[in-house]
């Protein structure tokens, strides 16, 4: 009895919802039971009694499948109406769609635009910016001190990668004047004042080395220009010393400190980039021209020798001290094919083409 009452209740609701399939369904069960019955339940006439009571109960049954059909179409034809409706607007909607994420694009290059810069806060980051603004570059343009890191690594890195797939570099570089003592011996005094310990290359800085850097700046840009023909390079001098140095790539700029855990980056493109590429080019136009274009006067070496080095800074203008004797022309030299990157890396040859 138990298991009947719960089978009732489970069949109730759908019954109560389904009320009219539900008569059609009990009729049938009727019908199909008073068709087997014997005609002698039914008395005397008990054929023609069971046969009228199959057909009354039979049209009734088409009747309440009738109602439950026309009940199905009268449920489905808003749902009809309302699939064609979504369906029709749906291409207006993708249109949207794209339009919107269109505009999440230009957005976020928009905030992209607005992030002038980005502070880099490690060596690897530094390192990572300046890898990624080598790559593919066609220009470089560099001030600073003496140029130590892009004698070391960046020179040598672009002019491999501009020969590698034959295309055109240019590169400027504003450092020191190395015959302007006085700001040397300013730039000296600087280094010296955050720290008296040697830096990465293992020297400490004096008049006497900052003096060398820029000569090994200067005959670095004449060796890697006469070794390669689509390299158009020019080195500027500066009476003035800065506490910045700026590196700038087709893609990026850098800007670092004496710090070698900060620097900063922006790319090309931004209010930025673009007002510190203006900035470089009035400096370097300001700057005393190294005549970068006697490069011929004088061949240099794979390993330039003493009479050689002595010569090309006498034909540009630039003549070294007479102080300096072979041994500082071979430390020139070495700093200018063999520099050691300040920021830790190994110590990098020169490629001879």
């Amino acid at each position: 009895m138990a298991r009947f009452v719960g089978a009732l209740k489970r069949i109730a609701p759908w019954a109560v919802q389904n009320a009219d399939v539900a008569i059609a369904l009990l009729l049938a069960v009727v019908v199909g039971v008073l068709g087997i019955m014997p005609d002698e339940i039914f008395g005397d006439n008990g054929a023609t009694v069971q046969t009228q009571l199959v057909s009354a109960a039979t049209l009734v049954i088409l009747a309440l499948v009738a109602t439950a059909l026309l009940r199905d179409r009268a449920r489905q034809a808003p749902m009809e109406a309302i699939t064609s409706d979504v369906l029709g607007r749906l291409p207006t909607r993708l249109d949207r769609l794209e339009q919107i994420e269109s505009l999440v694009d230009r957005t976020r290059k928009a905030l992209d635009a607005l992030q002038l810069v980005r502070v880099l806060g490690s060596s690897q980051e530094i390192a990572q910016a300046h890898a990624e603004a080598r790559e593919d570059t066609t220009r470089w343009s560099f001030k600073g001190g003496t140029g130590t890191y892009l004698r070391a690594v960046t020179l040598p890195a672009c002019v491999a990668a501009a020969r590698r797939d034959k295309r055109h570099l240019t590169v400027r570089i504003e450092v020191i004047d190395p015959a302007d003592v006085e700001v040397c011996e300013t730039y000296a005094h600087y280094r010296r004042s955050l720290s008296d310990l040697p830096d990465g290359t293992g020297e400490r800085w004096t008049t006497d080395r900052v003096r060398k850097e820029s000569y090994a700046t200067i005959l670095a840009a004449f060796w890697h220009r006469q070794r390669y023909g689509l390299l158009d390079i020019g080195v500027g001098l500066s009476s003035t010393m800065t506490t910045f140095r700026w590196d700038l790539s087709s893609s990026r700029l850098i800007m670092t400190v004496e710090d070698p855990n900060r620097a900063m980056t922006a790319l090309a493109g931004t209010f930025y980039y673009e007002n510190c590429d203006t900035e470089l080019r009035l400096s370097f136009e300001q700057a005393r021209r190294v005549p970068l274009d006697k490069y011929r006067s004088v061949q240099l070496g794979d390993e330039p020798t003493i009479e050689e080095v002595q010569d090309l800074f006498e034909r540009i203008g630039v003549p070294l001290p007479k102080t300096y004797n072979g041994r500082d022309v071979v430390d020139i030299a070495r700093k200018a094919l063999r520099a050691v990157d300040p920021y830790g890396e190994p110590l990098r040859e020169t490629a001879v083409p």
